[in-house]
């Protein structure tokens, strides 16, 4: 697997769902879910671009199991997150029956994070 092109890949995807989204709610007049906006932008697009060229100038960053764990952490942890913010946003789904998940997502993408900070200090 080609970790610096599956996050940048992946990026893209956010970037373009991000797009759509923000033109959606501009043309709706409706910006309740502004906050679903900014996490796609920043939690899919921002930080997979930003480890998928960290993994293609430091390509000794791309080797070993930690970048997949990290890859797949990241995958996992923000793609329910943003679903299950969009869910609860747009009043899909009650606080009472997601809020509980969202912790469990967040550590995915925490432990991911703390991944690329091992990876850093390692090899960059």
């Amino acid at each position: 697997m080609n970790i610096s092109r599956g996050f940048l890949v992946m990026g893209a995807v956010y970037l373009v769902v991000g797009i759509v989204l923000g033109s959606y709610m501009g043309g709706s007049g409706d910006h309740s879910l502004a906050p679903v906006h900014a996490h796609i932008n920043l939690l899919g697009f921002t930080l997979m671009t930003v480890f998928g060229i960290g993994y293609r100038f430091v390509p000794a960053l791309a080797e070993g199991a930690l970048p997949k764990a990290h890859f797949w952490l990241h995958q996992v942890g923000a793609l329910g997150l943003l679903v299950g913010l969009f869910l609860l946003m747009s009043g899909r789904v009650a606080e009472a029956s997601i809020g509980p998940v969202f912790p469990v997502l967040e550590g995915a993408i925490l432990l991911g994070a703390v991944l690329w900070l091992v990876g850093i200090l390692r090899r960059a």
